[in-house]
């Protein structure tokens, strides 16, 4: 994750403060709204990592298979990793 949780709360408080200061949204738990936008936003920075995570997973499963085939680790992942991004529609950095 690039950004840090503490990084991340402060942009939530600002996006809801800012958002309820021109009038665009409104809300009477403006502190209940904010950790629903944290959340959201933490989930939305993780999914790289989460996926990353996935792939290793994927890979230590058939390390064996990929060993007999003299398939490279690194070639691997990056096709996996992009298959799994392309079904589940992600945009990565």
């Amino acid at each position: 994750m690039l950004l840090t949780r503490d990084y991340v709360g402060y942009m939530a408080k600002e996006v809801v403060k800012r958002l309820a200061a021109a009038k665009m949204i409104e809300t009477k738990d403006q502190e209940g709204l904010t950790q629903q936008v944290r959340q959201v936003m933490a989930d939305e920075i993780t999914v790289e990592d989460r996926l990353n995570e996935e792939v290793r997973e994927i890979l230590s499963r058939y390390s064996d298979e990929m060993q007999r085939a003299g398939a490279s680790y690194q070639e691997m992942y990056k096709k996996v990793k992009s298959q799994l991004a392309r079904e589940r529609k992600l945009i990565l950095r």
